[in-house]
């Protein structure tokens, strides 16, 4: 079957059902195959097998969001013609090399998107994960989940904390119980995520349920310093939006919530991130015995954690005002400061620990070294070096005078590395270190 030119498809006839995939420049693309339905404020159930053949959907199913001004001038903007709004988006896509070896079972990275538990879905153009796995020969499964009101802010039987969070669970079973029949290693999964993302799979750590479904995790840029003492927070931000349930209009819901996000005056660097995973409620453990347990699971879950050199100045410089007002000495200090206090010093504590507690683990921190660019260190720069696609990045003011060969020949490096790492759970010390990168084992 031809879509159009040099687009074929393929059939991987799989115990979950045949299911399309595309077949394009190397690259298998099973695309936003459905794993888990739901309604909304409860528990995902998961498909069920069936015999007949599973078609993608043309446009890609995304959570109800908020379109964010920041990203669309750091990153570039969304084109809203390829997304199609779906409450229920528990969607996963599996890539995989066209050429392999049939009796060789290829290792499994699971990418968990951020975007501050609100925005964005598993199939971005900017993460799309091809380059990778064409280089490495390595299996890369993208998950999207609930966000925002409908997946991250809960506490009571008709609101449910944490619906996000086993929108993730569900998809790791899928993905143990099927990742097979596509050539990969159920036995060596990989769980990957970047900021809201890296924060989830450092909680999946510590929640029920997952024993088994993974082996690695490879945390970048978590905001694990904004963890604690959100409760109360959490609280009144639900209390807050309580007239919303079954029957609210999803758009009243996505355009109405905003005017009653807790205050930074009240809750600090918190406010920042309204939504998240909630401590006490399931899968989650209390927040008093979180620590306990990571150190607990230490032997068990390979740790690549860290994080961007600036991570805040993706907000600082990015904002007119803040740079028009205040002088750039006092920007800088801040942009030091807040990076360590939400992203650094709790890296720093939890691979230590983590390594303490006879964990393996490795430390990294990712700082490209040009000039003429005032975003070199700040969140989500890495996300170009790691997933290439120099046409999704064209327009990225994060890139604003960093020449593409730059990144394309540091993300070569840095791709390789962590490949190894999903690979072996080890990062030789005479493996070839980009630039960009400092890491070491703890």
């Amino acid at each position: 079957m031809q879509l159009q030119q040099h687009i074929e498809t393929h059939t991987f006839r799989t115990a979950f059902g045949k299911i399309l995939a595309l077949k394009q420049n190397g690259i298998f693309k099973a695309k936003n195959i459905r794993y888990a339905h739901s309604e909304r404020f409860k528990r995902p159930v998961a498909i069920k097998p069936s015999d007949s053949e599973i078609i993608f959907p043309e446009k890609t199913p995304v959570c109800p969001q908020n379109i964010s001004p920041l990203l669309e001038k750091m990153i570039g903007k969304t084109n809203l013609d390829d997304f199609e709004v779906d409450e229920s988006s528990q969607f996963i896509s599996v890539f995989r090399p066209e050429n392999f070896n049939e009796n060789e079972k290829l290792s499994v990275v699971v990418w968990i998107h951020g975007g501050s538990y609100e925005i964005g879905c598993g199939d971005l153009t900017t993460a799309d994960p091809i380059d990778w796995v064409r280089e490495q020969n390595l299996i890369v499964v993208t998950v999207s989940y609930r966000l925002g009101i409908f997946g991250f802010l809960g506490g009571t039987d008709e609101r449910p904390a944490n619906l996000g969070l086993f929108d993730i669970i569900e998809a790791l079973k899928w993905v143990k119980n099927y990742i097979s029949y596509f050539g990969g290693d159920a036995e060596n999964i990989t769980l990957f995520g970047q900021s809201s993302g890296g924060d989830a799979i450092a909680h999946l750590m510590v929640s029920e349920g997952v024993e088994g479904l993974f082996k690695r995790v490879i945390i970048h840029s978590a905001p694990l310093g904004l963890r604690q003492n959100r409760s109360k927070m959490s609280a009144e931000f639900l209390m807050n939006t309580k007239n919303f349930n079954i029957n609210s209009d999803v758009l009243e819901i996505v355009e109405d919530y905003k005017k009653n996000t807790p205050s930074f005056f009240k809750y600090g660097l918190k406010a920042a991130m309204p939504f998240g995973t909630q401590y006490g409620f399931p899968p989650l453990c209390n927040e008093n015995e979180a620590e306990e347990k990571w150190k607990k699971n230490a032997e068990n879950i390979d740790v690549l954690i860290g994080l961007n050199d600036e991570e805040t100045s993706f907000y600082l410089r990015a904002s007119d005002h803040i740079n028009t007002y205040l002088p750039k000495k006092i920007i800088d200090k801040t942009i030091r400061s807040t990076t360590e206090i939400i992203y650094g010093k709790p890296a720093k504590d939890f691979a230590e620990s983590y390594a303490k507690a006879g964990g393996n683990v490795y430390l990294f921190r990712i700082h490209p070294r040009l000039s003429g660019n005032q975003f070199m260190g700040a969140h989500a720069i890495d996300l170009p070096f790691i997933f290439g696609n120099e046409s999704a990045w064209k327009n990225a003011g994060i890139l604003n005078n960093i020449p593409w060969t730059y990144v394309d020949e540091n993300g070569r490096k840095l791709r390789k590395l962590w490949a190894e790492f999903a690979q072996s759970g080890k990062i030789a010390n005479d493996s070839e270190r980009p630039e960009i990168l400092e890491l070491r084992k703890i």
